[in-house]
């Protein structure tokens, strides 16, 4: 595939590595030629990095396939997962799943992304609903104040929510950006 058609998401194989889309931009700069910035996160190791490609060369995909799978519990070693298909226990070390982790609940469904019969991610819903462990208490009355205020959540997540949100409180989460939606 051509660099111009990378999108989010997207696996490709780089530098000997896998590295995921994260964003990318086209752009093309007065009178020079078109180019794509792209962050990329290795799928490995779950470092970051920013690249440049000419919007004409080749980029090699990686053929990653999707298994369903369901969440079934976090420990020292890494998140586990039970295949749907073949029922098979599979193991995703907290590197790979970068921020990915702070969305997991027990029993949720998920997609398991491998390759070549190793897993190097998952796929999560769009949106995903978290109960509030921590923040501060709201103001009174502030039902229509844009006044964020810090709130972290019974997995860990740390996100800013508006000042009615209380402790206890099911919020809906957006998994891409990590930014409150609404409640539930």
């Amino acid at each position: 595939m051509k660099a111009k058609d990378i999108r989010r998401g997207t696996v490709i194989k780089f530098k000997n590595s896998l590295f995921s889309v994260m964003d990318f931009h086209h752009h093309t700069p007065g009178n020079l030629r078109a180019m794509v910035q792209v962050k990329l996160r290795n799928l490995m190791n779950g470092n970051q990095m920013e690249h440049r490609f000419s919007s004409t060369e080749d980029i090699e995909t990686a053929d990653v396939f999707n298994q369903p799978a369901t969440f079934l519990y976090s420990d020292q070693n890494g998140s586990h997962f039970m295949n749907s298909e073949t029922y098979e226990e599979v193991t995703i070390s907290d590197e790979m799943l970068g921020t990915g982790k702070y969305y997991l609940q027990e029993g949720m469904q998920v997609q398991l992304s491998m390759y070549e019969e190793n897993p190097i991610g998952i796929q999560l819903p769009q949106t995903v609903t978290l109960v509030i462990a921590e923040t501060e208490p709201g103001l009174k009355g502030a039902t229509q104040t844009n006044s964020p205020k810090p709130a972290k959540t019974d997995t860990g997540l740390q996100l800013s929510v508006p000042q009615f949100v209380n402790i206890g409180d099911k919020v809906i989460i957006n998994t891409e950006s990590g930014e409150y939606q609404s409640r539930a």
